[in-house]
């Protein structure tokens, strides 16, 4: 495939992260044992003169009672996710070593060729990589006309003059769609990362979530 490489340079900016704050239940058996005791209270203080509904005390309890069963159902759903989790860790785990394709959005350049490909759902009269450094620098590889449907390319850094390190990638069409990039790399690593999900060692991307794998394609060189 033939192709040309334009560099730009835009304002780079930098990433924003949100902090995902983690809130825990009280205790079932506390909240069970606080509860008792301002029922008690409740009890003891009333006016003896307009004694309280007992009605409003039997919904006092429905309403813990669906409290502890929801605490305990929450608890059952993450001790699940977990358990899912590792079970999936264990099966990736398994195919370390093999070739996958996955969907991302980054690639880590080194000097090896890049392979991978995109789906385009009308044809694209000018289409294009765009490579984006750390330093913002927009790297531009023209691949030109494209027919709809799978389309396949290989990037060899060296004779693009890429430098190796982080990029962002994208696919410039003349639509203005940017379809999703799948890059073929060889299965590193597996662990078990935050909130349980399954991260994935891949290199030539980095790490990615397990949902990003598209294909398996067994343990032959890249």
């Amino acid at each position: 495939m033939q192709t040309t490489l334009n560099t730009t340079t835009n304002g780079s900016s930098s990433p924003t992260t949100s902090a995902n704050p983690v809130s825990t239940a009280a205790d079932g058996s506390n909240l069970s044992d606080m509860f008792t005791k301002l029922l008690v209270a409740q009890i003891q203080h009333q006016d003896p003169l307009q004694p309280t509904d007992p009605s409003q005390f039997v919904n006092q309890l429905t309403q813990l009672s669906q409290v502890e069963a929801l605490q305990k159902m929450a608890s059952l759903s993450g001790n699940t996710a977990a358990s899912l989790a590792s079970l999936q860790a264990q099966s990736l785990g398994a195919q370390v070593g093999s070739n996958i394709m996955v969907k991302t959005q980054t690639l880590e350049l080194s000097d090896q060729t890049v392979h991978g490909g995109f789906a385009l759902s009308s044809g694209s009269a000018n289409t294009a990589i765009v490579l984006t450094g750390l330093d913002g620098v927009r790297h531009t590889v023209d691949i030109g006309p494209q027919a709809a449907g799978s389309v396949q390319f290989s990037l060899d850094p060296a004779k693009l003059g890429l430098a190796p390190g982080h990029y962002s990638v994208a696919i410039s069409t003349d639509s203005g769609l940017s379809p999703d990039v799948e890059v073929l790399g060889q299965l590193q690593g597996v662990r078990v990362g935050a909130n349980n999900t399954t991260q994935l060692s891949v290199s030539g991307v980095g790490v990615v979530d397990a949902s990003a794998i598209t294909q398996f394609n067994g343990r032959s060189a890249v």
